[in-house]
């Protein structure tokens, strides 16, 4: 059975950090690509960053030089650490998988549930 979940939300102050993880089981995992994406309520569901496995690591404009994304491949899990944490980063994230390094929401075809990031004072 394929699974990707996610852990690692919850609320933090402007400034702050979180580390997010996903763990993949179920398929062969060193052939994906891991991405995350967020929504936030209201607005449409938008990249965030995505690792290939053995290549770098792509960001999207508003997350550049505040998130990194790594992988172990050893324990099939991608990790988001993010800092510098801002209002606007409110939302639920999600990880995908795609045997495809891009960061169109279309070409992942496994989804974890998500999990929620509240970024407030």
């Amino acid at each position: 059975q394929v699974q990707l979940v996610e852990s690692g939300g919850g609320l933090v102050q402007p400034g702050g950090s979180l580390r997010l993880s996903c763990a993949g089981s179920g398929f062969t995992w060193n052939y994906y690509t891991i991405g995350w994406f967020r929504q936030a309520p209201g607005k449409e569901r938008e990249g965030v960053s995505y690792i290939p496995s053995g290549g770098s690591p792509v960001y999207a404009d508003s997350v550049q030089g505040r998130f990194t994304i790594s992988r172990d491949n050893a324990k099939n899990t991608v990790y988001l650490q993010m800092n510098s944490l801002k209002p606007e980063d409110t939302a639920v994230y999600y990880c995908a998988a795609s045997i495809t390094p891009t960061m169109r929401s279309s070409a992942y075809n496994r989804w974890g549930r998500g999990t929620q990031v509240t970024v407030s004072s």
